[in-house]
């Protein structure tokens, strides 16, 4: 009796009834592009949903706070000291520019980009702006209205550059050195997991869910609190957040203030003009490394620190011809 098979249900006597091997596909196919279709369509839905909410959520904050008692009590408070943060704001400006006048990373006599060797540099470029070395090949810098803006766009990508690849740096490290354990250490495979629809645990803390298919929205989250204030405050200008009391003393790619700068770096101004041409080189130096991590994780699949170790263990084996000819 043991070697009996079990009797036959109803539902399993059917898989024996032959079909028209068209119709099967048929009636499969569409079935599986229908449930594909309708999950991928309520996700979109929901992150999209979810994310306008979310961010809608701080400007309609400062709207109503602006709007009521307290946005009143706060602009009253700032128009009684205004003044004199206007009068500081404007003396340290003019000390700025004295240092930037006096620094050897700004002006004629700055570095230039090919060093001692002559080249007719173009004369728009006058080195007023931190991290001009006098590079313009294809003239994008002509218009001054143009170049201010290049000037604004680049320090915001030279920012998230050197953010995203600290982020990117960091969890490989500790985990390679065993100080923390991460489900999924590499940064590309972290993002593909994501699509994929995989959950992880963040920090490699059971339950604690956030690279997962339902983590877009704690992203999202995480997005809105640390960009959507400094993104309006940049996009409206440094007045933005004046409704609410709060004054910025700088400008639109360095505003200052406690809010923006709670270490109070732009005390020393020489300090402070020689740390913005630091910013933009270390900035640029993180833009050219996101090429690199790119390209490795194209070509190895592996992330960038275990790319180091292993072209350091074995340079003659592990580089890129090395790489390129095994492809």
């Amino acid at each position: 009796m043991a070697l009996l098979p079990p009797p036959a249900s109803p539902s399993s006597l059917c898989s024996f009834i032959p079909r028209p091997p068209s119709l099967t596909l048929k009636s499969t196919t569409n079935l599986t592009f229908s449930k594909r279709r309708r999950s991928v369509c309520t996700a979109s839905w929901q992150e999209l949903v979810g994310v306008v909410v979310l961010s809608a959520i701080p400007f309609t904050a400062v709207k109503a706070i602006a709007n009521s008692a307290l946005g009143e009590s706060l602009q009253r408070r700032l128009e009684e000291r205004k003044k004199v943060a206007v009068e500081n704001s404007s003396r340290f400006k003019a000390l700025a520019q004295n240092a930037r006048n006096r620094s050897l990373w700004y002006g004629e006599e700055r570095p230039r980009w090919l060093g001692p060797i002559p080249y007719d540099y173009p004369a728009y470029l006058t080195g007023e702006l931190p991290g001009d070395y006098g590079f313009d090949v294809v003239g994008l810098s002509k218009d001054p209205v143009a170049f201010q803006r290049y000037f604004n766009f680049e320090i915001l990508h030279a920012r998230w550059a050197m953010l995203a690849a600290f982020g990117a740096l960091v969890p490989e490290i500790l985990d390679l050195l065993g100080a923390f354990h991460f489900v999924e250490p590499v940064w590309w495979r972290v993002g593909y997991s994501k699509l994929k629809g995989d959950t992880l645990d963040y920090l490699g803390i059971p339950g604690l869910h956030v690279a997962g298919s339902q983590g877009v929205i704690v992203i999202a989250i995480c997005q809105v609190l640390l960009m959507v204030g400094p993104e309006y405050a940049r996009y409206c200008g440094i007045e933005a957040l004046e409704p609410l009391g709060i004054y910025l003393p700088g400008d639109i790619n360095y505003p200052g203030g406690e809010l923006f700068d709670p270490l109070n770096l732009s005390k020393d101004p020489v300090a402070f003009e020689e740390l913005k041409v630091k910013e933009i080189k270390n900035g640029r130096l993180a833009m050219v490394a996101w090429l690199g991590f790119y390209s490795q994780a194209a070509l190895t699949g592996k992330g960038p620190v275990q790319n180091l170790l292993e072209h350091i263990s074995d340079p003659l084996h592990n580089n890129l011809l090395s790489i390129l000819n095994l492809m």
